[in-house]
Parts: C-alpha cells; sequence; structure tokens
C-alpha cells in the first residue's frame, strides 16, 4: 500500500515548520498530485508526577485558539538532545524547574498522520522535585500548578484538557498507574 515519492518541492521552510508538495504513485501506478506534507520537529512530552504524588501541569496562552490552555510540560526535540528521554528531562527543567528520578516511555502517536511527518514521544516522569526556577524562550509565558490525580480525571471528564496528544498521553499514563480500566 505504500506510495513511492516521485517528487517533492519545498513551499515554506521556517524554523520549525515546512510545507512540501510531492508528487506520489500508487502500487497500482495511480498518481497523487499535489499531496501536501507538513514537516515538524519531533515533540516529547510528559505526564510528570512530583515526589509527593501530584501531577504538574501548565498553563499558558495557545494563539491559534484564542485560549489560555491546561497541558502537560514538553515541546520539541532539539538536535542537540541525544535522545527522547533527554529531550522530555530538558523540557521539563526549562518549563517547571523539576528534575525526576525516573521516565519511562509510553509509546509515540502522530498528530494529523494524513500532513504531518512527526511523532509526539509521551512519558511517565516520577519523582519531581523543584531544584530551579523555569527557563523559558523569549516567546513562553507559562504558568506551572500541581493537582491531585483525581483531579486532572475530573478536568479531562469535563474537557478542561483541550490538547488531544496531550489527552491521549494522560490517559496512557493513568492506565500505566492503574487508575483507569476498561
Amino acid at each position: 500500500m505504500k506510495w513511492k515519492t516521485l517528487s517533492s518541492e519545498y513551499l515554506f521552510d521556517d524554523l520549525w515548520f515546512k510545507v512540501r508538495k510531492d508528487i506520489c504513485e500508487s502500487p497500482d501506478g495511480k498518481l497523487i498530485s499535489p499531496y501536501y506534507v507538513y514537516e515538524f520537529p519531533e515533540w516529547a512530552t510528559a505526564f510528570a508526577l512530583t515526589d509527593d504524588n501530584k501531577v504538574i501541569l501548565i498553563r499558558q496562552y495557545r494563539h491559534p485558539v484564542g485560549e489560555v490552555c491546561i497541558e502537560l510540560p514538553g515541546g520539541c526535540v532539539d538536535p542537540t538532545d541525544k535522545d527522547y528521554q533527554t529531550a522530555i528531562a530538558r523540557e521539563l527543567l526549562e518549563e517547571t524547574g523539576y528534575a525526576f528520578t525516573s521516565y519511562e516511555s509510553l509509546g509515540k502517536i502522530s498528530a494529523n498522520p494524513s500532513t504531518n511527518t512527526n511523532w509526539m514521544h509521551m512519558f511517565l516522569a516520577k519523582g519531581g522535585k523543584k531544584i530551579g526556577e523555569q527557563k523559558l524562550d523569549s516567546n513562553e509565558e507559562i504558568i506551572v500548578e500541581l493537582y491531585p490525580i483525581d483531579e486532572v480525571k475530573k478536568m479531562i471528564r469535563e474537557h478542561k484538557i483541550i490538547q488531544s496528544m496531550h489527552v491521549t498521553c494522560i490517559l496512557y499514563a493513568l492506565e500505566k498507574l492503574g487508575h483507569l480500566s476498561y
């Protein structure tokens, strides 16, 4: 079922977003043209628990939807990160000031495999202790908040966390922790 890429042309190429136009051919010879692909860096996020079992969530303004959103900490994997765990440890420290004693991979998901090339790598981080202040990028304004697990579950039920990939990470973490059953 895989397509063969016959040609690619970049239409837009900036810091963390690229758009290309591909011409593809299906195995049965059908030409697919144009097919637009959005390239983003890999992302990492974590359901992060403090050493007293509180969930670290962040609030920040998200311009595309015009809302202050409650989210998990995380962000782009940098080229200097040796692996995805290094990336999420760095992001957690930068955004929250917390360091963690353990990290467990919860897998990876795609925001939209029909257009996006990247993955979001999900982690469960445990044993968090505040060891410093936030080191935010110039365009970031992030408020760190701590919640009991039951409150986070309530927030999910009430649709207070709208970032779909973060909801997915939360659900995988809750399952891993025995707080979610089917």
